[in-house]
Formats: structure tokens, sequence, C-alpha cells
């Protein structure tokens, strides 16, 4: 296995176009910096939680294909006609933030909340916002400061 670090990207596959512009953000940033990334693939939002909390567990008793440095969550919830996004924004969010902090993961949260698919394309390409990139580039500056704060096996 390489010394190299490895990240593991989580993407809900809901809204695919977007979700496939999230990663090409990501693994962009991820690229530049040299950090490998795997991808795990969950049907929406609400299921991205349980995926990293998964993979936690998997490199606790080391049945892990990996032992990922940090973790990178991308999706998209749009609003519809019913309070269902109020219930997955919010709670898809506080649970990544106590994986995060219950864990002490280096994460990138790349969820897109917004009203429209106009508003979710506007966050999600690479040329614009780039809600992706910009996920990426926090999860390795929290792997930076987990290192300079020596909370890595490396």
């Amino acid at each position: 296995m390489s010394d190299r670090r490895r990240v593991l990207i989580v993407e809900a596959r809901f809204y695919e176009d977007i979700s496939d512009a999230l990663v090409a953000g990501a693994t962009a940033a991820l690229d530049g910096a040299d950090v490998a990334c795997d991808r795990v693939a969950v049907p929406g939002v609400f299921e991205i939680p349980a995926a990293i909390h998964i993979a936690l567990k998997a490199m606790k008793i080391h049945s892990s294909p990996a032992d990922y440095a940090g973790f990178i969550a991308l999706g998209c919830v749009i609003r519809g006609e019913t309070d269902h996004y109020e219930f997955i924004c919010r709670e898809a969010s506080r649970a990544l933030m106590e994986l995060s902090v219950n864990y002490t993961i280096a994460f990138g949260f790349g969820l897109i909340t917004c009203e429209n698919a106009d508003q979710a394309w506007a966050r999600a390409k690479a040329d614009k916002i780039n809600v992706g990139g910009s996920a990426a580039e926090a999860c390795l500056r929290m792997m930076e400061i987990k290192k300079d704060f020596h909370l890595t096996h490396r």
C-alpha cells in the first residue's frame, strides 16, 4: 500500500450530474495536493453520515480498504414543495458535525442546499462557486491541523 495520504469522498447520487460536478471539483483540489481518494456512492444526502460512520468503524477494526486521513461529503438538496428539505438538511448537517467532532476527523462539507437547479449548478461547477473544491480544501486544511497537533498516525 502507498504512503500517499488518502481521503474518502462520500457522494450522494440523487442528482447525479450535480454530484459529478462536485466530485470533479473535489478531485481536482486533491490531485493538486497529491492526495489520493476513494469514492463511495450513497442514494442521497441523508445516507452520507452513516456511510462515513461505517468507514470509521471499519478503520477501527482494520477491515477498511484504507486508513483515511480525511472525509469529504458531497451532495445536493433542492427545496421542494414539502418540508422534507428542512429535515434532510438539518439532520444530515447535524450528524456530520457530530462525526467530525466526536471522532476528530478531518472533514470537508460539500453539501449544496438551495432553492432550485440553477442555484445548484452555480455552486457545483468548478468554474463557478466550486463547492466540491472548497470542501476538499477544507478537508486538506483540517488534515494539516491534525498533523500540527500530532493527531495523525503518520
